[in-house]
C-alpha cells in the first residue's frame, strides 16, 4: 500500500485536497493498482505527522506521500528545526486564497455582537475596532495568521483592538479567516457568511457578494497566496521521485482535477514538477524566514 500522510484533519481543505488526488490515481490507473491509505496525523498541530515522514528510512519511504502545503511549512520552521530539505517535494498542484467570513453563531456573545455590530459589513467591524469595540478574528494556523497580521497592518489596526484566537463556531469570535475549500461546507449550510474577499479581485459563484478590501475602504487589497503540494521523505529515491512527480502531472492534467477540485473550490491551476517545486518551496521558505527573523 502507498500511506498517504495528511496534517490536517479530515473534512478540511488538506483532506480533501488529498483525497482527490488519490481518487484520480486510483481511476486512472496511474498508481499501478496500488491502494493509497490517507493517514491523517494531527497531533502536535501536524508536527509529529510531518517529523515521521521527514526521518523515514529508505524503504518504505518510495510508497510514503506527505501533504505539504504553505500553511504547513510556515509554522514547521517557526516551531520545529524541520526545514524543507528535510522532504523530496514532488509537485505544487494548486494556489488557494482566503476569505474572511461572519460566524453568526456569535449573536450576542462577543463585544462587537453586543454593541450590534453588523456581521455581514467588516468595515463597520473595522470602524468599530478604531473606536474602542474589540473584534474577534478565528482562523486556525500558517497562512492565516499571516493573512490576519496583513490586514491589520493594511487597515491600521493592532491585535489589542481586533485580536485573534482559533476557535471557529463556537460563538466566540465575530469573523473567521478560512481558505475556499476548506469553508465551502459551512457556507452551504449556512453557519458562515462570506464578507471580505482576501485577494485582489472577487471571488464568483455564492461568494461573488463578498467585497475585495479595497472596496470597501481606502486601503490596498490584502492576499497570502497558499499553494497546495506533495511532499515525501528526504529518503525517497530518485526513481520514486521521478514517477510520483509524473503521476501528479497527469492528475494535474486530467478532467476530473479540473472540474471536481479546482472548479468546485475555485483554486488557481499551479502545476510544478519536483524540480521547478523544490525551486519555488525553497525560495519561499527563505522569504519567510527572513522576514520573521528565523535562521
Amino acid at each position: 500500500n502507498v500511506t498517504w500522510s495528511c496534517t490536517s484533519s479530515a473534512g478540511g481543505g488538506s483532506d480533501i485536497f488529498s483525497r482527490q488526488i488519490a481518487d484520480i490515481m486510483k481511476n486512472e490507473d496511474l498508481v499501478n493498482g496500488q491502494t493509497i491509505v490517507i493517514s491523517n496525523e494531527t497531533d502536535g498541530s501536524g508536527e509529529v505527522g510531518r517529523n515521521k515522514v521527514a526521518t523515514m528510512k529508505a524503504g518504505d519511504a518510495d510508497y510514503t506521500l506527505l501533504t505539504f502545503n504553505s500553511g504547513d511549512l510556515m509554522p514547521m520552521v517557526q516551531n520545529t528545526k524541520n526545514r524543507s530539505s528535510n522532504f523530496r517535494i514532488l509537485a505544487i498542484m494548486a494556489v488557494d486564497k482566503q476569505l474572511m467570513f461572519s460566524c453568526p453563531a456569535s449573536d450576542a456573545k462577543t463585544d462587537y455582537a453586543k454593541a450590534g455590530g453588523d456581521q455581514n459589513d467588516f468595515a463597520a467591524a473595522i470602524e468599530a475596532a478604531k473606536n474602542g469595540t474589540f473584534v474577534v478574528i478565528g482562523g486556525s494556523k500558517g497562512d492565516d495568521i499571516t493573512t490576519y497580521q496583513k490586514l491589520l497592518a493594511e487597515v491600521g489596526l493592532t491585535e489589542q483592538q481586533m485580536g485573534s484566537i482559533t476557535a471557529a463556531l463556537g460563538g466566540n469570535v465575530d469573523f473567521v479567516i478560512s481558505k475556499l475549500a476548506a469553508a465551502s461546507q459551512y457556507v452551504e449550510s449556512g453557519d458562515l457568511h462570506a464578507v471580505l474577499a482576501l485577494s485582489t479581485e472577487r471571488y464568483t459563484g455564492n461568494l461573488a457578494d463578498a467585497p475585495t478590501l479595497s472596496e470597501i475602504g481606502d486601503y490596498n487589497n490584502v492576499e497570502v497566496p497558499v499553494w497546495r503540494g506533495v511532499a515525501a521523505p528526504a529518503s525517497m529515491s530518485d526513481a520514486a521521485v521521478a514517477f510520483w512527480s509524473d503521476a501528479l502531472g497527469k492528475v494535474s492534467a486530467s478532467s476530473t482535477w479540473h472540474t471536481d477540485y479546482l472548479e468546485k473550490n475555485q483554486l488557481i491551476d499551479e502545476y510544478k514538477d519536483t524540480a521547478a517545486a523544490t525551486e519555488y518551496v525553497t525560495a519561499y521558505e527563505a522569504d519567510f524566514m527572513a522576514a520573521n527573523g528565523i535562521n
